[in-house]
């Protein structure tokens, strides 16, 4: 379980393509620092395992799936990458409830800079947009945010400097891509009220049975 609460900016140094996987090497000193075979890691928003350590680098295995539900199919030598360690029982959760399982893509639209913040607008596939909201929390390559407005096929998030100049939303252009994880809690209420994909199920029959 992650924050969204970005620790260090990373690098990929190499990718070794192994077919139906592919095999990282990154670089990231202070979340290596601990981290051991088996750790998990998360990169851009994705929960990843760590096969093995050294010299502040560390290599994970991405499946096929991974690559086709994420955006890290699209990174290269030299990409920079959010790196965020699992939170710890008993410490401080600065962000909301992350699981490092990538629900999809977006994509950066555009960016308008203000003075002391940028407003930038990212389209988000249709199937994820019901669990979107404002003032809602969404987590976009891996760092916790608050959703500013809220549409069918959109939705903008505000960026302090701080997030600009520590993670990689301070360099993605429009047109780039975005992992997307949606708030957890809202996808369990969903299900535990039966929602079919036509916005109906259990909840018609629990009013039905209310009447």
């Amino acid at each position: 379980m992650f924050t969204g609460i970005v620790e260090e900016l990373g690098e990929v140094v190499a990718i070794e393509n192994l077919g139906d996987s592919s095999r990282f090497r990154l670089r990231g000193p202070v979340v290596t620092e601990d981290a051991k075979h088996g750790d998990s890691i998360a990169v851009n928003g994705v929960c990843l395992t760590v096969v093995d350590t050294a010299d502040g680098e560390f290599t994970a295995d991405v499946m096929a799936e991974t690559l086709h539900r994420s955006s890290l199919g699209a990174l290269a030598a030299g990409s920079r990458v959010n790196l965020e360690r699992p939170m710890a029982l008993g410490g401080r959760l600065g962000g909301h409830l992350v699981q490092g399982h990538v629900d999809g893509t977006g994509t950066i639209v555009d960016r308008t800079p203000a003075e002391h913040w940028e407003i930038v607008k990212i389209a988000l596939p249709a199937a994820l947009s019901r669990y979107v909201v404002e003032k809602g929390s969404i987590t976009v390559d891996g760092v916790s945010l608050t959703v500013v407005d809220a549409a069918d096929d959109y939705f903008t998030i505000s960026l302090i400097p701080t997030t600009l100049a520590l993670t990689t939303l301070g360099i993605k252009k429009a047109g780039d891509p975005v992992n997307l994880e949606v708030d957890v809690l809202a996808k369990y209420v969903e299900r535990l009220l039966g929602r079919g994909a036509d916005g109906r199920g259990d909840l018609d029959e629990i009013k039905e049975m209310d009447r």
